[in-house]
């Protein structure tokens, strides 16, 4: 009786846990911002604020996915068009415009001089199944 019980549990809190994961949403807007510096130079460069449609969130915890894939975006095209492969890529994102201009005031604050990347390089959305 005792095993039973055990396995009827075991098998709804499987159940509960596979109903419980996150979704992922695909939101209509999604802003970027890429920001990339490096350790042997002082030329810290930002890309403007960018609409990438087609990026993923998290629904639970709001984050980004595949982040990794659009800094590595930039990484890419730094390394091709500056020949810079050392530097460190960082993506900025919200869905809201605002959210990112606040973002760019608190690193014009720290870092004195940006320099704007030219606006050819844009971010391509990565490629996710919905589910």
């Amino acid at each position: 009786m005792k095993i039973i019980k055990l396995l009827t549990l075991a098998v709804l809190l499987t159940a509960f846990a596979v109903s419980a994961q996150a979704k992922f949403i695909k939101p209509a807007h999604v802003y970027m911002l890429g920001f990339t510096a490096s350790f042997k130079d002082s030329v810290v460069y930002v890309t403007e604020i960018q609409d990438v449609q087609g990026a993923w969130i998290d629904s639970k915890t709001k984050f980004l996915l595949d982040r990794d894939h659009y800094s590595y975006q930039l990484k890419e095209h730094m390394s091709e068009q500056y020949l810079e492969p050392d530097r460190v890529c960082v993506v900025f994102y919200a869905t809201k415009k605002k959210q990112l201009e606040k973002q760019i005031r608190k690193l014009r604050k720290k870092y004195k001089e940006l320099t704007p990347l030219p606006s050819e390089f844009r971010f391509s959305p990565v490629e996710r199944e919905e589910q």
